[in-house]
């Protein structure tokens, strides 16, 4: 037999199931809890503020590396403990560019006309006679094939340009200036129907002299060194120009107005000089900061003597 009495003390101590009910409901709530604070990457495993890019990384190699601190971190990590950061490179400093106009004041040096009557396949093309490419200027003194280069400042370039191309049509090397850089090629070809002779008078870099009969394929150019070379065909002693090499890109020649423009130029302290071959040589110093398009301009004082 069983005995169902009830004792007075039973009946009147307190039910348990309140506190059960609290218990559980704190544990649910510490469990929320630590899942949702396991959201924030611990701060050993914080990407670097210095770090500006990321790459998902997901093999278990690494992922098994990767330290862990407790068993709410192994558990509940959210993805972004799971990216490893990567040094993001260095940005360049923002280009420039220097643009300019070279004029002259003065009187010009008085040029002969050319003498073609003794080649008259080439005298043909020209209805009038034709001045030498020498001294060639445009409106408002503005003075043409000046070469404006960075002669001081500008750090020596790997080559990646395309091949420069000279004409010989009419007797003349067209065009008249050309600049390249260092171990950059020059393609000279004869579109006339006579021969002429290809000669670059270098003196750093190596001296030649070839002849080019009309059909042949293009003398080919290339020069290791900079320098300002003349070069000239032995057969008709008018036929001039010159082949500047330089170090780097930073080089440009004046058109009919006297503008150019020196383009890519990184902020600094740099010589700009203007060559012509008749009126000489100038150089300014110009420091250009971030965000700069500075104006320079040359002037050459020339006589007619």
């Amino acid at each position: 037999m069983f005995d169902l009495t009830v004792s007075p003390a039973a009946v009147n101590r307190p039910s348990q199931l309140p506190l059960v009910l609290l218990a559980c409901t704190l544990a649910v709530g510490v469990f929320f809890f630590a899942r949702s604070s396991s959201q924030l990457a611990p701060a050993e495993l914080a990407p670097s503020p210095s770090a500006l890019a990321y790459r998902l990384d997901t093999s278990a190699s690494e992922s098994a590396a990767l330290p862990v601190r407790n068993l709410q971190h192994s558990l509940f990590a959210s993805p972004a403990t799971y990216f490893t950061a990567l040094p993001l490179a260095a940005v360049p400093s923002a280009s420039l560019t220097l643009n300019g106009r070279v004029t002259y004041e003065g009187t010009l040096k008085k040029l002969r006309p050319i003498d073609m009557s003794a080649e008259p396949s080439c005298a043909k093309f020209y209805t009038a006679p034709l001045m030498p490419d020498i001294s060639l200027t445009g409106s408002d003194n503005s003075l043409q094939n000046v070469i404006v280069y960075v002669s001081a400042g500008a750090p020596d370039e790997n080559f990646t340009g395309p091949v420069v191309h000279i004409n010989q049509r009419g007797c003349r090397y067209t065009p008249h200036i050309v600049t390249v850089q260092t171990n950059q090629e020059v393609w000279v070809k004869n579109d006339d129907t006579v021969t002429h002779s290809v000669h670059p008078m270098a003196r750093i870099n190596t001296e030649w002299n070839r002849s080019q009969p009309p059909g042949t394929p293009p003398v080919v150019i290339r020069y290791s060194q900079p320098e300002f070379i003349r070069v000239k065909c032995e057969l008709h002693p008018w036929m001039r120009g010159v082949l500047a090499v330089f170090k780097n890109s930073h080089h440009a020649i004046t058109d009919s107005t006297g503008a150019f423009t020196l383009a890519d130029l990184p902020p600094g302290k740099y010589t700009i000089t203007a060559w012509h071959e008749l009126y000489g040589t100038q150089s300014k110093e110009i420091t250009v900061g971030p965000g700069q398009n500075p104006n320079l301009n040359f002037t050459f004082k020339v006589t007619p003597y």
